[in-house]
């Protein structure tokens, strides 16, 4: 039986939450970048009263950790931290870069779910994604995951690198697949050759919640204190702001618990 997960992400402008729960998923898309601090808890806790789940009955919160926007994953983190707190439930984190890999395997709104293609070399089913963020300062954010037999495994750990390094790479090894805000970004620097493009694929909470429930069976659920993120450029102290949303979601939890 599938866990009770609750999934969110706001490390780009984009803000995404899924419940899984009673054998229904339940979503809000919206604006995410600097409105997420203010919006990202109440659109929670709407979100489980609509669905009819007090926090209680979840098994676990899965947050996007990183890489990203530093504002978007302190929020992330801070909430995910608060509500399990409050809760008394852990936390599952999930690569953002992992998350866009799998947006963009299993088909973007609006587009035809495209099957795997077949790896190079691989048997037929499996496939490898280039996921790639706009990291601005004319840099990326990216990773290389590959796909088989239901399951994700990472070929390139997420790194922040510019688009000339991965065109190097790309030379080596052609990409199958590329997705993600950096082939927007960077339409006249990339290249991408042959691969299959998805610009439109993003960290998506529908796409964490199967990667928050492979993360549950196999145990990988940590300690709310543990709800850290991952940053590839420097990391600065934790701010007020930071602190007051930890206290903020742990009081919202204790109240509709």
């Amino acid at each position: 039986m599938n866990a009770t997960l609750l999934a969110f992400d706001t490390a780009t402008e984009h803000l995404s939450i899924a419940l899984a729960a009673r054998g229904q998923v339940h979503t809000v898309e919206a604006v995410g970048g600097a409105q997420a601090s203010a919006t990202l808890i109440p659109a929670i806790l709407a979100l489980l009263a609509q669905a009819g789940v007090a926090l209680h009955e979840l098994d676990a919160i899965a947050f996007g950790r990183g890489p990203g926007a530093f504002t978007g994953l302190r929020t992330a983190c801070s909430v995910a931290q608060g509500l399990a707190f409050g809760a008394g439930k852990p936390v599952l984190p999930i690569d953002t870069l992992l998350a866009l890999a799998e947006d963009a395997r299993a088909g973007q709104p609006g587009q035809p779910d495209e099957p795997d293609e077949p790896g190079e070399p691989g048997e037929p089913g499996e496939l490898r994604v280039w996921a790639a963020m706009d990291a601005r300062m004319n840099e990326v954010y990216a990773a290389q995951y590959h796909h088989a037999a239901g399951r994700w495994s990472v070929l390139d750990a997420p790194m922040l690198t510019r688009p000339a390094a991965l065109n190097a790479r790309w030379r080596l090894q052609p990409p199958q697949c590329v997705a993600g805000s950096a082939l927007a970004a960077f339409r006249a620097q990339l290249e991408t050759g042959n691969a299959r493009c998805v610009p439109t694929a993003l960290p998506r909470a529908t796409a964490m919640l199967p990667l928050a429930q492979a993360l549950w069976a196999q145990g990988g659920a940590v300690d709310a204190a543990l709800a850290l993120p991952l940053y590839l450029r420097d990391k600065i102290a934790q701010t007020t702001l930071e602190r007051d949303a930890v206290r903020a979601a742990k009081d919202a939890a204790e109240r509709v618990r």
